[in-house]
């Protein structure tokens, strides 16, 4: 009960402080000017300071009062927040939710949208997969799925999991030029790149030899598509350095195979981000637990 006469008094004080009026505070609490005043006056007893000078004009926060209110309005807030996260929380999932993913992400996200659709059929999904940097805030996008660098104060990020590189080639192509047993037998090699399409660079190969980290690897095929680079592997053209998420089904069914493991260190970790806010809507919320429940990355 103590709890609640102080919830009162606080929001007669910070109305009052904010309309500098107990009539205009006791109009939008429903309540007279009177039982506004009589709150504050209790409240003020309680500090032991004054929080409001009184005119018969109006009434205006003291330095004390000040100080006070800005604490007074965070707390109210919070309760404001804590509330309507809970009603949001009943609330039925529905809307339109823009995600967007990098281009080869399909190949986790979409085996798994059957179920979600199933559970919530009023979201309505507008996928967006692009290898550029998007702009989570200026362009409007609910949720991001991204690798990397998640360096940015205005959104909030959760682990989607982790993944791994490997090197793989096929059976064929092994029999054929033999399996290198170390970096340095990649010279030997055929190798095909990938180039990021936003940059034009290619991708590095992470790999550590006794000399230290290995570079100028021979570039017999290069391509800004990785499902073209998983064919042109499997079709044995050469030796692709890939995500474990993007060819876990054809090494395990062995269509193609990773070599040198011991020597990849290099991996990341997926994140799904989104605008910082106090609470999450029902339709992100639900997208988000889904997803980070349902979506295994490293496996193999």
């Amino acid at each position: 009960m103590k709890n609640a006469d102080s919830l009162i008094e606080l929001s007669a004080f910070t109305h009052a402080a904010e309309l500098r009026s107990y009539v205009a505070a006791g109009r939008v609490l429903g309540v007279s000017a009177s039982a506004i005043g009589k709150s504050v006056m209790r409240l003020e007893e309680k500090l032991g300071v004054r929080l409001l000078h009184r005119s018969t004009r109006r009434i205006s926060l003291t330095a004390e009062g000040r100080l006070f209110y800005e604490r007074c309005q965070r707390i109210l807030d919070d309760i404001d927040d804590a509330q309507a996260e809970v009603i949001s929380m009943s609330s039925k999932p529905r809307g339109k939710l823009r995600v967007s993913l990098p281009v080869i992400a399909y190949r986790m996200l979409l085996p798994v949208l059957p179920a979600f659709t199933t559970l919530y059929p009023e979201v309505k999904l507008d996928l967006d997969f692009s290898d550029r940097l998007v702009d989570v805030i200026d362009e409007g996008v609910d949720i991001a799925i991204r690798s990397g660098d998640l360096r940015d104060s205005r959104l909030t990020a959760r682990t989607l999991g982790p993944f791994r590189f490997h090197i793989v080639g096929s059976p064929d192509y092994f029999a054929q030029h033999g399996i290198p047993l170390s970096p340095a037998d990649l010279q030997k090699h055929k190798c095909l790149h990938y180039k990021f399409p936003s940059t034009g660079k290619l991708q590095e190969w992470a790999i550590t030899s006794d000399e230290g980290v290995l570079a100028g690897l021979p570039a017999d095929l290069v391509c800004n598509n990785i499902e073209a680079l998983i064919l042109a592997a499997n079709q044995g053209l050469g030796l692709a350095y890939l995500p474990d998420f993007v060819i876990r089904e054809k090494l395990v069914s062995r269509q193609l195979q990773a070599v040198l493991d011991e020597y990849i260190q290099a991996g990341g970790v997926f994140s799904v981000l989104w605008p910082s806010s106090r609470h999450l809507s029902p339709k992100l919320r639900v997208f988000v637990d889904f997803i980070c429940e349902h979506i295994v990355l490293s496996k193999v």
